[in-house]
């Protein structure tokens, strides 16, 4: 376990420094924003084109694997939910609340972290989780938001979500990756370069981004905050755990990289989201931070016990 905890440190430390940079005010929120939108749009893009460029959608395809990340989620979206609800919550802090609990930090620091300390056949089960993730549950939220705001689910609506999936550089990447793998096209070797040293930016460029944006996150609300980060840290991943092992029976390695997958901390993504609908932003703020900070300890706990 200590051999896993030394190997998981370098990362975080990449996001301590990051945090210090934004709190001496070295790197200014604006300054954050633009290091984001780079690895956000370029380097992370990047490296997930040239990882899916060089797999097969067939190889990688695992309905037992999808329906185990996504039932275990649903799961722990509506348990918290339901929390949310008896705590007189609305529908949209609901909705936030339970986003939470489910959405970690895959894409900014799973990918990087969990292809290097799991090899590089983690690539397919982290794509395929963060796939769950972007297309279901990231358009859950902004349907149940905008649906308990309208009264009733619009055209408008699923014109916004769709858009939303057409724009996001992630799924983007992905997509045109496995198209050119289909398309069984020899990737050129200046591409091929191109497509390495960009990428290779992703994995520093997050972490450091991930540290920068904390140091504007305030640790208010704590005791709601607390809850949606045990969810998110021990409730989700083990409700994965549960499904990948007994329910479904996925592949012992994948199910391995699954709840590693799950055990990630709350994503910043979901900061974007509830300040954009100004839904509750402090909590997931509060969220972030504390899920983050403890997920130094639980994260190597979690890939030493699935290793």
């Amino acid at each position: 376990m200590l051999e896993i905890f030394l190997k998981t440190l370098p990362f975080f430390a990449v996001i301590g420094v990051g945090y210090w940079a934004g709190r001496v005010k070295f790197f200014t929120p604006e300054a954050t924003g633009y290091l984001t939108k780079f690895v956000f749009y370029f380097a992370l893009s990047a490296m997930l084109f040239r990882f899916s460029a060089n797999l097969s959608i067939t190889d990688i395809l695992d309905w037992s694997y999808i329906q185990a990340y996504f039932y275990a989620s649903l799961f722990v979206y509506l348990c918290v939910t339901a929390v949310a609800l008896l705590r007189r919550r609305s529908v949209e802090e609901a909705a936030i609340e339970a986003q939470c609990s489910v959405i970690g930090n895959v894409g900014f620091l799973g990918v990087p972290m969990l292809v290097l300390l799991m090899g590089a056949d983690a690539i397919g089960p982290v794509m395929l989780t963060l796939a769950v993730d972007l297309i279901f549950f990231g358009s859950l939220v902004v349907i149940l938001i905008t649906g308990s705001r309208d009264g009733r689910m619009s055209a408008g609506v699923l014109k916004t979500v769709g858009l939303g999936l057409l724009k996001n550089p992630m799924i983007v990447s992905i997509v045109l990756g496995f198209a050119w793998s289909a398309s069984k096209a020899p990737i050129p070797v200046p591409l091929n370069e191109f497509l390495s040293i960009l990428g290779g930016a992703a994995t520093p460029g997050a972490l450091f981004a991930i540290g920068a944006s904390l140091a504007t996150k305030s640790a208010g609300r704590l005791q709601v905050a607390t809850w949606l980060s045990f969810a998110k840290l021990v409730l989700h991943p083990f409700a994965v755990a549960v499904c990948a092992i007994w329910l479904f029976a996925v592949d012992p390695y994948s199910a391995s990289v699954m709840i590693a997958a799950a055990a990630l901390p709350v994503a910043g993504n979901v900061y974007m989201i509830a300040q954009h609908y100004g839904v509750a932003p402090a909590r997931v703020s509060a969220s972030i931070l504390i899920s983050t900070v403890v997920s130094i300890l639980t994260v190597s706990l979690i890939i030493g016990w699935v290793s």
